[in-house]
């Protein structure tokens, strides 16, 4: 089983560097940690009394690393998760934030364990998932991921700019896609046929 470090460091690298793309709601972004997160934190690492973009790109891997393992492993207890679903649950709240959870409980719900669709990894929610990895311990994880990837699609769905980040230009996989798939067992892999016929109706 990989250690929290090792999943982070796998973070790390799909998210890339310093990037700033007016269609990213998230803003400036650095290994993966976005502006509005640096100013949640306090992180004013230019020291101008002012956190933006010039703080974004003093971020140094490590300081991202340390970031993603405090904020969106510990903080949110995702050990308390049984430990196969771990790694997909702790990057996509990196990438996505509270809707990680969401994505979770829904999916809970859908497998007829009620729990409330809050976000918040509480014991309730915990339980839930312990009860359905017991239940699918072959299929969870990669439910949860399936999931994942509907939700990117639902997002580029309902916002054209988000769709080149789940789309590439030659019609393939896009990022979102590709990354979900990191955590979904090859044969449950869209086929490039059905990817395709999956956005075909965003022109």
């Amino acid at each position: 089983m990989q250690t929290v470090d090792e999943i982070a460091a796998e973070i790390l690298a799909r998210e890339g560097g310093y990037v700033n793309d007016p269609d990213d709601p998230g803003g400036a972004t650095n290994h993966g940690v976005t502006v509005h997160t640096m100013r949640r934190l306090g992180l004013d690492l230019t020291g101008d009394g002012t956190i933006d973009a010039a703080d974004v790109r003093r971020l140094s891997v490590a300081q991202a690393k340390q970031i993603f393992i405090d904020e969106y492993f510990h903080k949110p207890n995702l050990a308390a998760l049984p430990a196969p679903l771990q790694a997909s649950v702790f990057d996509m709240n990196v990438n996505a934030g509270a809707n990680a959870i969401k994505i979770l409980q829904r999916l809970l719900n859908q497998m007829r364990i009620p729990v409330q669709v809050d976000g918040v990894l509480g014991p309730q929610t915990i339980r839930a998932a312990e009860q359905a990895m017991d239940a699918a311990p072959d299929h969870f994880v990669d439910a949860y991921g399936i999931a994942r990837r509907n939700y990117y699609y639902a997002l580029a769905d309902a916002r054209a700019a988000s769709r080149k980040y789940a789309r590439r230009r030659n019609g393939g996989k896009g990022g979102w896609i590709t990354r979900a798939e990191a955590f979904i067992a090859r044969k449950y892999h869209l086929s490039a046929a059905q990817h395709s016929e999956r956005t075909s109706a965003w022109g």
